[in-house]
């Protein structure tokens, strides 16, 4: 990848930590733009070669899924879909590369592995700091499921499973780890420079 014009971060982490949220702030800031990379998946759902990975959760039922799939396996899916989509998603990151402004990339998809791999700039993980906000976030912004007992299971699997798998990848990768995005913000203000 070529050197990007701007300055440029990344933000990823569960869904509910804060992401979108850190990501205004600093665009605020800095009189950036952010990108939501998750946003790929949206335009790529006719294309064939992604169609597995972008229509993997949908074709699932919600409550089987989760009450029979181990955390571990999960991640595994997580990992799955994240590399399946990558050439979209590093596509959609270099489409910024001409941007003069800062540009901030979020999404569940930038895996730390991935961005250690392609992204030649910095980014963070947010992991959330305790079970009952993620549930109450994703209660009020539901990701997936319309009840509250698929929401419940959603918000569980976010911190109970995917939490500690975000920071152990982030810790091996060198990417700083955060509990909320309140705490990242001057942090990751420093890391942008």
């Amino acid at each position: 990848m070529d050197e990007h014009k701007g300055k440029r971060l990344f933000i990823t982490g569960i869904p509910t930590a804060g992401k979108s949220y850190l990501a205004e702030m600093i665009i605020k800031k800095n009189n950036g733009v952010h990108i939501n990379v998750d946003d790929v998946r949206e335009e790529i759902v006719d294309d064939s070669r992604y169609e597995k990975w972008v229509n993997f959760y949908w074709d699932q039922d919600e409550k089987i899924y989760y009450t029979t799939t181990t955390y571990n396996e999960q991640w595994q899916n997580l990992v799955r879909q994240s590399e399946g989509i990558w050439p979209a998603i590093l596509k959609k990151i270099e489409s910024y590369q001409s941007e003069t402004r800062a540009v901030i990339f979020e999404g569940v998809n930038i895996l730390p592995h991935l961005a250690k791999k392609y992204l030649p700039f910095p980014g963070i993980v947010i992991i959330g700091k305790l079970f009952k906000e993620v549930l109450g976030r994703n209660k009020e912004e539901p990701r997936w499921g319309e009840t509250e007992e698929l929401q419940k299971l959603e918000a569980e699997s976010f911190f109970y499973g995917e939490r500690p798998r975000y920071k152990a990848e982030a810790e091996k990768y060198g990417y700083p780890v955060f509990k909320t995005a309140d705490e990242a913000f001057e942090p990751t203000l420093e890391i942008l420079g």
